[in-house]
């Protein structure tokens, strides 16, 4: 079973547990909410892969111990109490996702996961997750629980890889030189490997990993079976010495992809069909001149095509060469390929993403510009955590990254420095035309004060369009976050598709901690200079200070920058009063935060820095209890 989170059934049995089922929508939009029936959990055992109990964990081990099968197949089950404190991974913590979901329903209300895996408690690498992140088979699963056991006894494996490249192994993963001295092999060859030595018990030691690097090319005669199919597949495998777990997808010409035994064999196995038309097989053949393609005589009549297998599956695995050329078992022509970049595990460290030979458009990459607001969890909006999953590579300034990283903890990393801004968007864009999803990093919201604006300056200085993002899709979001761009089929693109996504401001969190600073005009100055001129900001100061603005400072103070705020200061006591409320907010909303309303008169008496908001009031702003309010003019109106 994949990590993918379909619509979670949630079970309750109070009306607390019905509101927290409720809230849960929120970060699994189409969850359906019900009652607790045992029968309804039995009817929606097997057609659903997330259950949610509010509820004694007693309760749920009861109802579902019967249903329980197989960890690849079971659905993932999280208990959580009805305050939601507690969110327990119950079942198919690593497959079904129970883990990362218990995490995420903790994070949204405030409580801890509960996670007992071994491998979790020990921060060790998932072997099942690991495998299936990189598009890797288990092949004998009964041995999964003794390699795994072994990682966590002596804290690494001896792993052996042959010729699959594009797969970095995790530091407790040692790569080995020779088959005989690992634990783990990863390897398309179906009866392990020449250099192993004999014997069933040696076989039986080793876990063996089969990357889904296999693109099958079929031609077949109109009304053939998919028994007929499987059949010559595996015949042709078996005298390659190739596995049949290594079949990453099929590859035909369209006419034959309507062919009911072909779907059918496509379908039991779970294999993608990829079609093309006459033309496109034609044109890789022309281009490809250099290789040896059997001329099909009844293919061309048929078809127009000058043969389906083989050119088949050189377009669909974006590569120049065939793994093993067209054989015939009965009546189907059956040819292989070695994927390349898109849809596999294979591609070289060198290599780069390459649109089809015949120009066939590919879904685009995505760029996401996220803010994560101050940074909890339960701060940052269900649509910029959709971001941050369907990414490939996450961007960003070391410290905002920090904060996040429970959510980024098995992705690409790309982090810098505070002033190193132009460098991460160059990056930023330039994986994200390579093919990759992206998401740049913002604390607050990204478009004030933020990565937006460079962003788009970067793209607009490359000639890079990007076209407008309508959303992020939400079955996306519950996609394998673990899976690379170049498995998902996205090709190199000069323009992806852009999103800005928003999250809580600077100036949104401070208001909220202050009170109601802001329920008038206001104006939002940065002091720093690094990028605009110190004139440009005092003049700027002057005029929201004489249109008696509320003015909110951001940047106000930093080591090289000491004066600034007094500066600011006695520019903005020209047109206030030293009565006047002041609000000084640092760390909003995070684990250190300081809260401060004083006035004009003592502002500088405080502490205050780069992580500092301050929020100057205007004529009108007043302090009651303690709390700051900027009036509307409500109370005249009533007059």
């Amino acid at each position: 079973m994949d990590t993918e989170v379909k619509t979670p059934v949630v079970f309750y049995v109070t009306k607390n547990g019905l509101n927290l089922g409720k809230h849960l929508k929120v970060i699994y939009p189409g969850t359906q909410v019900l009652k607790f029936k045992p029968e309804d959990v039995v009817r929606l055992w097997h057609k659903n892969k997330t259950f949610i109990f509010i509820m004694a964990s007693g309760i749920a081990v009861r109802t579902i111990a019967p249903l329980i099968k197989d960890k690849r197949t079971d659905p993932a089950v999280v208990v959580l109490d009805e305050k939601g404190r507690y969110a327990v991974s119950l079942l198919s913590g690593h497959l079904g996702g129970a883990n990362r979901i218990a995490k995420e329903v903790a994070g949204f209300f405030g409580g801890r996961p509960v996670i007992t895996t071994a491998s979790d408690i020990s921060n060790l690498t998932a072997m099942d997750l690991w495998a299936e992140g990189n598009n890797l088979a288990i092949e004998n699963w009964n041995l999964l629980p003794k390699i795994s056991t072994r990682l966590i006894d002596n804290g690494r494996l001896n792993v052996y890889v042959e010729q699959v490249s594009g797969i970095k192994l995790p530091a407790e993963f040692l790569a080995v030189k020779a088959p005989k001295d690992a634990d783990v092999i990863i390897t398309n060859k179906a009866g392990g490997l020449r250099a192993l030595p004999a014997g069933r018990q040696v076989l039986l030691s080793k876990l063996f990993l089969r990357p889904k690097d296999l693109v099958i090319g079929i031609g077949c005669n109109s009304g053939t079976s998919a028994e007929e199919i499987e059949s010559a597949v595996k015949k042709t495998l078996k005298k390659n010495n190739l596995s049949f777990l290594s079949i990453h997808s099929i590859a035909t010409i369209d006419i034959k992809g309507r062919e009911t035994g072909l779907i059918a064999f496509a379908k039991k196995y779970n294999f993608k069909i990829n079609t093309f038309t006459p033309d496109e097989i034609n044109s890789v053949i022309s281009n490809l001149c250099s290789l040896a393609f059997n001329f099909s005589a009844a293919a061309y009549k048929a078809t127009g095509a000058k043969g389906v297998a083989e050119p088949a599956a050189i377009l669909a695995a974006e590569t120049d060469n065939l793994l093993v050329l067209k054989q015939k078992s009965g009546n189907l022509p059956v040819a292989k390929a070695n994927l390349r970049g898109p849809g596999s595990g294979v591609r070289g460290q060198g290599e780069k993403l390459r649109t089809l030979p015949t120009g066939r458009q590919a879904p685009k990459s995505k760029l996401y510009i996220v803010g994560i607001g101050p940074g909890d969890i339960e701060h940052i909006t269900p649509e910029a955590q959709r971001a941050i999953k369907e990414s490939d590579v996450i961007v960003g300034y070391g410290t905002y990254l920090d904060l996040i990283k429970e959510l980024i903890k098995d992705k690409e990393v790309v982090s810098t420095g505070m002033t190193q801004e132009i460098d991460r968007c160059k990056k930023a864009v330039e994986l994200a035309v390579s093919g990759k999803n992206v998401s740049v990093i913002s604390g607050g919201d990204p478009g004030i004060y933020a990565m937006a604006g460079l962003v788009f300056e970067v793209l607009r200085g490359q000639g890079v369009k990007g076209s407008r993002g309508q959303g992020i899709n939400k079955s996306t979001y519950r996609s394998n976050p673990r899976t690379p761009a170049y498995r998902t089929g996205r090709l190199a693109s000069s323009n992806p598709v852009v999103k800005v996504v928003p999250g809580i401001s600077a100036l949104n969190a401070c208001a909220s901690r202050l009170g109601a600073p802001l329920m008038h005009d206001f104006a939002s100055i940065s002091l720093s200079d690094r990028l605009t001129p110190w004139k440009l900001i005092e003049k700027r100061l002057n005029a929201a200070a004489m249109a008696d603005f509320v003015i909110v400072l951001y940047n106000p103070k930093s080591k090289g920058r000491a004066e600034h705020i007094k500066k600011a200061l006695k520019i903005i006591s020209k047109h206030r009063n030293s009565g006047t409320p002041v609000g000084i907010v640092k760390g909003a909303m995070r684990e250190n935060e300081k809260i401060v309303i004083t006035n004009l008169k003592n502002m500088l008496k405080h502490d205050i820095d780069m992580q500092t908001t301050v929020i100057i009031g205007n004529s009108q702003t007043y302090v009651w209890e303690k709390w700051m309010i900027t009036p509307r003019g409500y109370e005249n109106k009533k007059k």
